[in-house]
């Protein structure tokens, strides 16, 4: 035999050894955050020699220490004892003759921030601290924020880009799954308020709002809160967006006229307007006078007085234009208190190429 096929032949049975002995292993999370007043779940499962199997009954014993692992001044939990008195109160969920050491510690305070250790006792000789593996808990005071993504025709957008009316809109809200009972939840609220229709999923703690966009969700701020209802407070989080729609240009058909020693003349639309006498904008005047009232995010409300010289002769048109269209109103101004005004609307054209002007016949 060469020395080439002796050293195969050694670390072959190293490779083998390796799936045949067993050893001391442990599988925890790295971190964990928790909420203060709420609890923690510890994900873990161990590993234990071949030789001490028989001893691994279901009378083993768990125990957890924090930062450190020493007996006497480390240990803060012991599952064969009352956790009432003992620093963390809690329970080992899983069942450690299944090599399951699944914990939950209630009732969590800022002070059990730290690192924890798993020791298994069992019968006989099994006796092992998993000093070389730990789990980091972090406790906080309040939830962390949840986390909301804006979908536009089901592809995700960041929450500056600007939303087409009519487009199929979907708002997202997700947040980290923490220990509390009851679970936590998800709700959307808005500003100004509108109907909404809301889907959740608490197994991954989801919730979508759904809708197609409209004119009037420019600018609304959704908002997205989540809240833990513990023992002694509620504790809350929450995650705002504002939508922005673009839109082409409407006006309300309810705009109007009416005389007495002079003309006003009253025009809605969204999202601006401006006031065009015989085909040239308006601005305030000794003859004019123009006043403008928001009405929402989107409505404005403009009224323009004009003195009887200007009625006989002159057109006015209330105009409103953007890159999606435009839209426009033309009234036939009243030349007597018994004449009565007529009006026509344009319809909102989506390109702006091809500018319409209304004429009222």
């Amino acid at each position: 035999m060469d020395i080439w096929t002796a050293e195969k032949i050694i670390l072959l049975g190293f490779l083998l050894k390796g799936v045949w002995c067993r050893y001391f292993s442990i599988s925890l999370p790295q971190n964990i955050q928790a909420l203060s007043g709420s609890c923690v779940i510890i994900k873990c499962r161990f590993e234990i020699r071949e030789k001490y199997d028989k001893d691994l009954t279901e009378r083993a014993t768990g125990l957890w220490f924090k930062d450190g692992t020493d007996l006497n001044n480390n240990l803060v939990f012991n599952s064969s004892t009352s956790s009432q008195n003992s620093f963390m109160k809690g329970n080992i969920t899983g069942k450690l003759k299944d090599k399951d050491c699944t914990t939950v510690f209630h009732e969590l305070r800022s002070d059990h921030s730290g690192q924890y250790y798993f020791r298994i006792e069992g019968e006989g000789e099994l006796k092992w601290t998993y000093s070389e593996t730990s789990v980091s808990i972090h406790v906080i005071d309040s939830p962390t924020k949840p986390t909301v993504q804006l979908y536009v025709e089901q592809k995700e957008v960041q929450d500056q880009e600007e939303v087409l009316e009519g487009r199929s809109v979907s708002l997202r809200c997700s947040a980290e799954t923490l220990c509390s009972s009851p679970p936590p939840t998800l709700t959307w609220s808005s500003t100004p308020r509108i109907p909404l229709s809301e889907s959740s999923r608490l197994e991954e703690l989801i919730s979508d709002l759904n809708f197609t966009a409209t004119h009037r969700q420019h600018r609304v701020t959704f908002t997205c809160t989540i809240t833990y209802q513990l023992q002694d407070k509620n504790k809350t989080a929450q995650t705002n967006i504002t939508l922005h729609v673009q839109y082409a240009p409407k006006i309300s058909p309810s705009s109007s006229c009416t005389r007495t020693d002079v003309t006003v003349c009253f025009c809605k639309a969204s999202p601006e307007l401006e006031w065009h006498l015989s085909g040239r904008p308006v601005t305030n005047s000794s003859n004019t006078f123009i006043s403008e009232e928001r009405l929402s995010s989107t409505g404005l409300r403009s009224s323009i007085t004009l003195h009887q010289a200007f009625t006989h002769t002159s057109t006015l048109q209330c105009v409103s234009n953007n890159t999606h269209g435009n839209a426009s109103q033309l009234f036939q101004l009243p030349s007597s208190v018994a004449r009565e005004f007529q009006f026509c609307d344009s319809s909102s054209i989506r390109s702006i190429d091809h500018l319409f002007m209304s004429v009222c016949k």
